[in-house]
């Protein structure tokens, strides 16, 4: 609309319709329709750019999510890591208590140090994998050796030589077995 109509109307006194009058107010229109296609054009405009901006915010918070689960994954690999250099840390502990002397301080030393040793691990996740007497896995244990029937029931574990370690759901060690043959 034209600031003349407009002015006129906000005053309340439109002029009258002249034939001059008319022809004015017929190009006047003509000129409102490219502003409507200008305004179609730009409106179209601001939704693909709104569009963009929205892909562009789902793209960012995918990639921060993917960034955390990686730095996660990350840390526990690594924790992973450094727990497995600790298993033959707890394999001499182990075998420095395999001969009970109660009244001797370092064997004393040696029992909490290996009992501290465990409890941590425990904290962080990490369980022996005890499965004496049960049928062989082969997701956990590595038969090292076979035994003869009279040691139990044929495929089960008889005997346990390293102990395996198990972090959540996976293996960090394999127990090394004896199996009974069958």
């Amino acid at each position: 609309m034209s600031k003349k109509k407009q002015q006129d109307q906000e005053l309340g006194t439109e002029t009258p319709l002249t034939p001059e009058s008319a022809e004015s107010s017929e190009t006047q229109t003509d000129q409102d329709v490219p502003e409507a296609e200008d305004l179609a054009q730009v409106i179209k405009q601001r939704d693909e750019y709104l569009q963009m901006a929205q892909r562009v915010q789902a793209d960012f918070d995918n990639f921060r999510r993917r960034n955390r689960q990686v730095s996660a994954e990350s840390f526990d690999d690594g924790a992973r890591a450094f727990i497995k250099t600790l298993l033959p840390v707890c394999d001499n502990l182990e075998r420095a208590l395999q001969e009970p002397r109660t009244e001797d301080p370092l064997y004393q030393g040696v029992s909490l140090v290996h009992r501290q040793l465990m409890t941590v691990l425990e904290q962080r996740g990490v369980t022996t994998i005890n499965r004496l007497g049960e049928p062989f896995d082969p997701k956990l244990e590595e038969a090292i050796a076979q035994a003869g029937p009279e040691e139990g029931e044929p495929g089960t574990v008889c005997d346990v030589v390293l102990k395996g370690y198990i972090m959540g759901e996976t293996v960090l060690r394999h127990a090394m077995v004896r199996v009974v043959a069958g």
